[in-house]
Protein backbone atom coordinates (compact mmCIF):
# COMPACT_ATOMS: atom_id res chain seq x y z
CA UNK A 1 0.00 0.00 0.00
CA UNK A 2 1.68 3.57 -1.25
CA UNK A 3 1.19 5.57 2.12
CA UNK A 4 1.61 8.59 0.40
CA UNK A 5 4.05 9.52 2.79
CA UNK A 6 6.40 10.85 0.23
CA UNK A 7 8.28 14.46 1.12
CA UNK A 8 6.73 14.63 4.76
CA UNK A 9 8.95 15.54 7.38
CA UNK A 10 8.91 13.30 10.05
CA UNK A 11 10.62 13.72 13.23
CA UNK A 12 11.06 10.74 15.72
CA UNK A 13 12.05 11.05 19.59
CA UNK A 14 13.79 7.62 20.88
CA UNK A 15 14.53 7.34 17.44
CA UNK A 16 18.34 5.98 17.88
CA UNK A 17 17.18 2.14 18.45
CA UNK A 18 14.39 -0.30 19.20
CA UNK A 19 11.00 0.46 18.03
CA UNK A 20 12.08 3.65 17.70
CA UNK A 21 14.74 3.05 14.63
CA UNK A 22 12.45 0.64 13.10
CA UNK A 23 9.57 3.78 12.73
CA UNK A 24 12.34 5.42 11.25
CA UNK A 25 13.08 3.00 9.25
CA UNK A 26 9.74 2.51 7.86
CA UNK A 27 9.01 6.06 7.08
CA UNK A 28 12.34 6.14 5.25
CA UNK A 29 11.24 3.25 2.87
CA UNK A 30 8.19 5.15 2.18
CA UNK A 31 10.25 8.34 0.72
CA UNK A 32 9.80 10.90 3.91
CA UNK A 33 12.66 13.30 4.92
CA UNK A 34 13.04 11.94 8.62
CA UNK A 35 14.96 13.27 11.74
CA UNK A 36 15.28 10.88 15.03
CA UNK A 37 16.35 12.34 17.99
CA UNK A 38 17.93 10.81 21.28
CA UNK A 39 20.25 11.31 24.06
CA UNK A 40 23.30 8.97 23.03
CA UNK A 41 25.50 10.43 20.04
CA UNK A 42 26.92 7.35 20.19
CA UNK A 43 23.75 5.57 19.52
CA UNK A 44 22.45 8.20 16.96
CA UNK A 45 25.62 7.56 14.83
CA UNK A 46 25.25 4.28 14.90
CA UNK A 47 21.79 4.60 13.76
CA UNK A 48 22.90 6.75 10.72
CA UNK A 49 25.02 4.37 9.89
CA UNK A 50 22.25 1.68 9.81
CA UNK A 51 19.61 3.43 8.21
CA UNK A 52 21.51 5.43 5.73
CA UNK A 53 22.58 9.27 5.27
CA UNK A 54 18.88 10.31 4.53
CA UNK A 55 18.17 9.82 7.69
CA UNK A 56 18.97 13.32 10.09
CA UNK A 57 20.32 12.88 13.52
CA UNK A 58 19.83 15.89 16.51
CA UNK A 59 21.30 14.70 19.86
CA UNK A 60 18.33 16.19 22.50
CA UNK A 61 17.65 15.90 26.06
CA UNK A 62 13.74 15.86 25.63
CA UNK A 63 13.42 15.40 29.70
CA UNK A 64 14.53 19.49 29.70
CA UNK A 65 12.26 22.40 28.33
CA UNK A 66 14.91 24.16 26.98
CA UNK A 67 16.32 21.13 24.68
CA UNK A 68 12.76 20.49 23.90
CA UNK A 69 12.70 23.92 22.31
CA UNK A 70 15.49 23.40 20.59
CA UNK A 71 14.48 20.41 18.95
CA UNK A 72 11.82 21.70 17.17
CA UNK A 73 12.97 25.01 16.12
CA UNK A 74 16.35 23.37 14.68
CA UNK A 75 14.40 20.55 12.88
CA UNK A 76 12.23 23.41 11.34
CA UNK A 77 15.25 25.21 10.63
CA UNK A 78 16.50 22.40 8.41
CA UNK A 79 13.55 21.46 7.21
CA UNK A 80 11.52 23.65 6.96
CA UNK A 81 8.27 22.47 8.59
CA UNK A 82 7.11 19.55 10.63
CA UNK A 83 4.71 17.13 9.51
CA UNK A 84 4.68 13.94 11.26
CA UNK A 85 5.66 13.73 14.88
CA UNK A 86 6.31 10.56 16.57
CA UNK A 87 6.76 10.71 20.30
CA UNK A 88 8.13 7.62 21.05
CA UNK A 89 10.81 7.95 23.76
CA UNK A 90 9.95 6.63 27.31
CA UNK A 91 11.08 4.22 29.57
CA UNK A 92 10.38 3.00 33.73
CA UNK A 93 11.80 3.13 36.90
CA UNK A 94 11.26 2.28 40.31
CA UNK A 95 8.78 -0.60 41.37
CA UNK A 96 5.85 -0.91 43.74
CA UNK A 97 4.31 2.24 44.99
CA UNK A 98 5.25 1.80 48.47
CA UNK A 99 9.17 0.89 47.66
CA UNK A 100 9.06 4.38 45.03
CA UNK A 101 10.67 7.28 45.81
CA UNK A 102 8.25 10.00 44.77
CA UNK A 103 11.44 12.09 42.44
CA UNK A 104 11.18 8.85 40.34
CA UNK A 105 7.03 9.55 39.66
CA UNK A 106 8.68 12.87 38.65
CA UNK A 107 10.85 11.41 36.63
CA UNK A 108 9.10 8.87 34.62
CA UNK A 109 6.11 11.72 33.83
CA UNK A 110 8.65 13.93 32.69
CA UNK A 111 9.82 11.47 30.47
CA UNK A 112 6.95 9.53 29.57
CA UNK A 113 4.49 12.52 29.23
CA UNK A 114 5.65 16.00 29.64
CA UNK A 115 8.26 15.80 27.30
CA UNK A 116 5.31 14.26 24.86
CA UNK A 117 3.17 17.20 25.61
CA UNK A 118 5.61 19.94 25.36
CA UNK A 119 7.05 18.52 22.42
CA UNK A 120 2.68 18.64 20.77
CA UNK A 121 2.02 21.87 21.83
CA UNK A 122 5.41 22.61 19.92
CA UNK A 123 4.46 20.93 16.92
CA UNK A 124 0.93 22.19 16.83
CA UNK A 125 2.03 25.72 16.55
CA UNK A 126 3.71 24.55 13.39
CA UNK A 127 1.43 22.34 11.92
CA UNK A 128 -1.73 24.50 12.12
CA UNK A 129 0.60 27.19 9.87
CA UNK A 130 0.34 24.15 6.72
CA UNK A 131 -3.37 23.44 8.39
CA UNK A 132 -2.05 19.77 8.32
CA UNK A 133 -0.30 17.26 10.50
CA UNK A 134 -0.22 13.93 12.80
CA UNK A 135 1.51 13.16 15.93
CA UNK A 136 1.66 9.38 16.83
CA UNK A 137 1.99 8.86 20.75
CA UNK A 138 3.58 6.07 21.72
CA UNK A 139 2.34 4.82 24.76
CA UNK A 140 1.35 0.62 25.97
CA UNK A 141 -0.99 -1.39 27.02
CA UNK A 142 -0.04 -1.12 30.69
CA UNK A 143 -1.21 2.26 29.90
CA UNK A 144 -4.74 1.30 29.65
CA UNK A 145 -4.67 -1.67 32.35
CA UNK A 146 -2.88 -2.14 35.62
CA UNK A 147 0.18 -3.91 34.97
CA UNK A 148 4.09 -3.02 34.70
CA UNK A 149 5.89 -0.73 36.96
CA UNK A 150 3.28 1.66 38.40
CA UNK A 151 5.44 4.60 37.43
CA UNK A 152 5.46 3.49 33.83
CA UNK A 153 1.88 2.60 33.84
CA UNK A 154 0.60 6.18 35.36
CA UNK A 155 2.84 8.17 33.00
CA UNK A 156 1.04 6.04 29.82
CA UNK A 157 -2.02 6.36 31.10
CA UNK A 158 -1.78 9.98 31.32
CA UNK A 159 -0.33 10.25 28.02
CA UNK A 160 -3.60 7.78 26.19
CA UNK A 161 -5.62 10.86 28.47
CA UNK A 162 -3.64 13.56 26.06
CA UNK A 163 -3.95 12.07 22.89
CA UNK A 164 -7.83 12.15 23.14
CA UNK A 165 -7.93 15.36 24.61
CA UNK A 166 -5.21 17.33 22.14
CA UNK A 167 -6.82 15.15 19.33
CA UNK A 168 -10.54 16.97 20.07
CA UNK A 169 -8.55 20.40 20.27
CA UNK A 170 -6.82 19.97 16.90
CA UNK A 171 -8.52 18.00 14.46
CA UNK A 172 -10.07 21.25 12.88
CA UNK A 173 -6.69 22.58 11.78
CA UNK A 174 -6.72 19.39 10.04
CA UNK A 175 -3.91 17.78 12.71
CA UNK A 176 -4.36 13.96 13.37
CA UNK A 177 -3.70 12.76 17.14
CA UNK A 178 -3.23 9.15 18.12
CA UNK A 179 -1.55 6.63 20.26
CA UNK A 180 0.13 3.29 19.42
CA UNK A 181 0.09 0.46 22.83
CA UNK A 182 2.30 -1.62 22.06
CA UNK A 183 2.36 -4.62 24.26
CA UNK A 184 5.34 -6.89 24.83
CA UNK A 185 7.95 -6.20 22.11
CA UNK A 186 11.47 -7.88 21.72
CA UNK A 187 14.96 -5.92 20.57
CA UNK A 188 18.17 -6.05 20.50
CA UNK A 189 18.64 -3.22 22.86
CA UNK A 190 14.91 -4.20 25.10
CA UNK A 191 14.64 -5.16 28.72
CA UNK A 192 12.91 -8.33 27.21
CA UNK A 193 15.40 -9.42 25.81
CA UNK A 194 18.17 -8.92 29.12
CA UNK A 195 15.80 -11.05 30.68
CA UNK A 196 15.37 -13.93 28.34
CA UNK A 197 19.11 -14.11 28.59
CA UNK A 198 18.76 -14.40 32.14
CA UNK A 199 15.90 -16.74 32.53
CA UNK A 200 15.09 -18.03 29.45
CA UNK A 201 12.43 -20.60 30.75
CA UNK A 202 10.45 -18.45 32.72
CA UNK A 203 10.75 -16.26 30.00
CA UNK A 204 9.39 -18.83 27.28
CA UNK A 205 6.79 -19.30 30.32
CA UNK A 206 5.25 -15.93 30.50
CA UNK A 207 4.87 -15.72 26.55
CA UNK A 208 3.11 -18.83 26.85
CA UNK A 209 0.54 -17.62 29.45
CA UNK A 210 0.71 -13.86 28.77
CA UNK A 211 0.67 -13.82 25.13
CA UNK A 212 -2.13 -15.61 22.97
CA UNK A 213 -0.10 -15.35 19.78
CA UNK A 214 2.45 -17.21 21.02
CA UNK A 215 5.31 -15.14 20.50
CA UNK A 216 6.80 -11.29 21.52
CA UNK A 217 5.77 -8.57 18.88
CA UNK A 218 8.65 -6.90 16.77
CA UNK A 219 9.53 -3.95 16.36
CA UNK A 220 8.39 -3.62 12.76
CA UNK A 221 5.01 -4.71 13.88
CA UNK A 222 4.48 -1.44 15.50
CA UNK A 223 6.33 0.84 12.89
CA UNK A 224 4.13 -0.35 10.49
CA UNK A 225 0.93 0.52 12.43
CA UNK A 226 2.77 3.81 13.07
CA UNK A 227 3.24 4.69 9.47
CA UNK A 228 -0.17 4.13 8.47
CA UNK A 229 -1.63 5.93 11.45
CA UNK A 230 0.56 8.87 10.03
CA UNK A 231 -0.69 8.82 6.69
CA UNK A 232 -4.11 9.98 5.34
CA UNK A 233 -4.65 5.99 4.82
CA UNK A 234 -6.29 6.76 8.40
CA UNK A 235 -7.45 10.14 8.11
CA UNK A 236 -10.71 8.98 10.17
CA UNK A 237 -8.73 7.80 13.03
CA UNK A 238 -8.62 10.83 15.41
CA UNK A 239 -7.82 10.09 19.03
CA UNK A 240 -7.77 6.71 19.35
CA UNK A 241 -5.18 4.50 21.04
CA UNK A 242 -4.54 0.96 19.15
CA UNK A 243 -2.91 -2.11 20.91
CA UNK A 244 -0.34 -3.84 19.14
CA UNK A 245 0.03 -6.67 21.25
CA UNK A 246 -1.01 -10.05 19.55
CA UNK A 247 -3.59 -10.23 21.88
CA UNK A 248 -1.55 -9.76 25.18
CA UNK A 249 -4.03 -6.86 26.52
CA UNK A 250 -6.70 -8.08 28.76
CA UNK A 251 -9.40 -5.45 27.78
CA UNK A 252 -12.55 -5.76 25.51
CA UNK A 253 -11.63 -2.61 23.59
Amino acid sequence: MDLQLQGKNVLITGGSKGIGKAIAKVFLTEGANVAIAARSVDFLKKAKEELGDGVTIFQSDITKTEEREKLIRSFVEKKGSIDILVNNAGGSNGGTVIETDLDLFHVAMELNYFSAVHLSKLAVEQMKKNGSGAIINITSIFGRESGGKVTYNNAKAALISFTKSLADEVIRYGIRVNSVAPGSILHDTGNWKKRMEESPEKIKAFVENEIPAGRFGAVEEVANVVAFLASEKASWIVGASLNVDGGQSRMNF
